[in-house]
């Protein structure tokens, strides 16, 4: 008897349905007259399943398009420099030791699209969804710790010169040259880029950042910058440009096939979080703002501290549903936790989220993979594709307002006391007062080993010869601003370029005259 409900059971389960639960009794031909056609209106389940699958792809990310994504937890370690960590943040993700905290991670390519190889040079996005007992908190990075500008307005831009021509749809290095050889501050991320820092080997050996200054607050309300960084427990691995072509050309999905292999095998990824700390204020003994997202501040006068880990031990279950509609957001802060002034990171906190509800619709949060884990009571209501049906469940369903005497939602006490930091001064439009484009970049240039010089040089060499030479010449000024050997050595390997071509032609120019002109097959 049990047997033969089970039996039932599962045919109902594999039984085809429309959206609707009506059983589909034949999913191989449309309704016509005759069996050639025309067809007819009265084509409900053809018209329902072929209006779904004209909308299954949702707008895809202008940058990030690509992505794959695992879930995991996150343990704190309580402890900072030996002291308690709630002395610098009262935010319960770091404070509540008890407990670990789950988080969905997306890892991206940042320029090309959906469905490019995995082994371009680009940054790559590492972005971490906390769904703490206060919400969720989104700590959205990259695996380089800096940025190519530092000023908001700048970034449709940057990525406009990134992205193909808008007449060829050709990706032309001419263009995000032109652009960089008059940013004078993407110098030391154009340094990084084209070393082999700039292609992971893979997701798993790689490093993340949150790249930006935030702001940490305790029970009293003071508050300290910090930066984020993840470091991989596995090791780091980078690829030269001749492995990384080795790879694609048999593989162009190779670092998420990577990571859901080694989670499939149980072999889970680790990541410890460091912490950089630094008094809040202006910090003018530093030749550079610490504000500035093209900047390090390095180990040596800010140093490391581990606070926690980060295990990924879950493949999604559905890429759409997980991976693709994965909404993140620089905003996404919870209590211990705030921005910085750092203009970049608050020109992404507005892009961000409205770029989820572009993509996503108003109602994105309701979504499951985006959907904290706490209760969530907010007087926010309709709008596309709003499900909820809890209205009743912990307050007055007719109260949608605030404040109420009748039964609507009350204001949550304060758990500490309020950052309150003081600002005063004219409104402008104005570069910051410290700059310094160039040391770093050069620092970067001197600091790597011989064999990543190498491939540094060879890799610029290789991009800048495809660009005019006027775009090479600005290049090469900036370049030797960071380093007069750094752009020594890119203007040599570009004049010899320019060499091999014009000898590569006049080869061509002598092979054609000896073979003559083919003859007319037709």
């Amino acid at each position: 008897m049990n047997n033969h409900q089970d039996d039932t059971n599962e045919h109902k389960n594999s039984m085809l349905t429309n959206r609707q639960g009506h059983p589909v009794t034949n999913n191989q031909s449309i309704r016509t007259v005759g069996n050639r056609g025309p067809t007819t209106l009265a084509n409900y389940d053809f018209l329902e399943k072929i209006t779904h699958f004209d909308r299954e792809r949702i707008p895809e990310r202008v940058v990030h398009a690509r992505g794959a994504g695992a879930h995991g937890y996150f343990e704190s370690y309580g402890t900072l420099a030996s002291e308690p960590i709630s002395k610098y943040t009262r935010a319960k993700v770091f404070t509540n030791t008890e407990k670990h905290t789950p988080l969905f991670v997306r890892f991206s390519p940042v320029v090309h699209g959906g469905h490019s190889p995995e082994t371009l040079r680009d940054p790559r996005g590492f972005a971490v969804k906390f769904y703490t007992e206060d919400g969720n908190w989104d700590l959205v990075g990259n695996n380089l710790k800096i940025f190519f500008i530092r000023d908001p307005l700048k970034f449709p831009d940057m990525v406009h010169s990134f992205k193909p021509d808008p007449i060829t749809n050709i990706q032309d290095p001419e263009r995000m040259f032109d652009f960089l050889c008059q940013t004078p501050e993407s110098m030391h991320m154009v340094t990084f880029l084209f070393s082999p820092w700039g292609i992971p080997a893979n997701y798993r050996h790689m490093q993340g950042s949150g790249v930006h200054a935030y702001r940490w607050i305790n029970e009293d309300g003071n508050a300290v910058l910090v930066k984020y960084h993840w470091e991989p427990k596995q090791g780091i691995k980078n690829l030269t440009q001749k492995a990384a072509e080795q790879i694609q050309m048999k593989n162009f999905n190779h670092a998420t096939q990577d990571l859901h292999e080694a989670i499939e095998s149980g072999d889970y990824p680790e990541w410890e979080l460091f912490v950089q700390i630094m008094e809040d204020s202006e910090h003018l003994e530093l030749d550079f703002d610490p504000l500035d997202p093209t900047k390090l501040w390095y180990k040596d006068d800010y140093p490391w501290h581990k606070v926690g880990r980060m295990v990924l031990n879950k493949n999604p279950e559905n890429y759409f549903a997980e991976v693709e509609q994965a909404a993140f957001g620089t905003g996404v802060l919870v209590d211990g936790l705030d921005f910085s002034d750092d203009k970049l990171l608050q020109g992404r906190t507005f892009a961000y989220s409205d770029t989820q509800r572009y993509r996503l619709g108003t109602n994105y949060l309701q979504l499951p993979i985006n959907r904290p884990k706490k209760h969530v009571a907010t007087n926010q209501e309709a709008g596309q594709m709003d499900f909820r049906t809890n209205f009743g469940e912990y307050h007055n369903p007719h109260v949608n307002y605030e404040p109420s005497l009748i039964g609507g939602l009350k204001e949550a006490n304060n758990p500490g006391n309020e950052h309150e930091p003081y600002v005063e001064g004219k409104i402008k439009r104005e570069v910051i007062s410290r700059e310094n484009n160039f040391s770093q970049a050069g620092k970067a240039y001197r600091r790597f080993s011989d064999w990543e010089r190498d491939e540094l040089i060879l890799n610029l060499v290789d991009a800048l010869s495809q660009c005019r030479k006027n775009i090479q010449d600005e290049m090469i000024k900036m370049l030797e601003e960071c380093d007069k050997d750094y752009g020594r050595r890119v203007a040599e390997g570009l004049n010899m370029a320019r060499e091999n071509e014009q000898t590569k032609m006049d080869e061509a120019v002598k092979e054609a005259k000896i073979l003559g002109h083919p003859s007319d097959p037709y």
